[in-house]
């Protein structure tokens, strides 16, 4: 998603397998702010005990960051929301933690689907605006950015 936001090709490492992300990566934009991308937790093909560390690690980060504007939570849009997305949607919701939901791999459904599915994400999570989001189209890409910039300018 960082690469498709920014319109790079590889500034973000990525990979086919998930979990290749296993350490917090700061990525510095425009000289005005941080894109910063950290482990994911799903169906990141890692060892047990690699996933249980990042939990601490990414609860710590995201607690400890008063100048944190913006999480975008990322899902695939194919399928609903885990225990894991839920969890993490309660705990920024708890704390106050601005989010937004970026349902990905968008352009994989028909638009009907896309459409039940973006349904079935707000009610499972009870989040509203979730935004499909497609890195192949960049559908979705202006919202994220609206989204972002948003938040920039009221924590100036």
């Amino acid at each position: 998603m960082i690469n498709s936001l920014l319109g790079v090709r590889a500034l973000a490492r990525t990979s086919s397998t998930p979990g290749r992300t296993q350490l917090i990566n700061f990525f510095l934009i425009n000289d005005a702010f941080y894109f910063v991308d950290l482990p994911g937790y799903g169906y990141a093909k890692v060892p047990l005990d690699v996933k249980r560390q990042w939990g601490p690690m990414v609860e710590k980060y995201l607690a400890s960051r008063p100048n944190l504007v913006l999480s975008v939570l990322i899902t695939d849009s194919r399928h609903k929301p885990t225990e894991l997305d839920l969890r993490m949607i309660e705990w920024l919701r708890a704390r106050g933690k601005p989010f937004v939901i970026a349902a990905t791999k968008a352009d994989k459904l028909s638009s009907n689907e896309l459409r039940q599915n973006l349904t079935r994400i707000s009610e499972v999570s009870g989040a509203t605006g979730t935004i499909a989001y497609s890195a192949v189209t960049r559908r979705g890409a202006d919202r994220i950015w609206n989204e972002i910039n948003t938040r920039i300018a009221d924590f100036k």
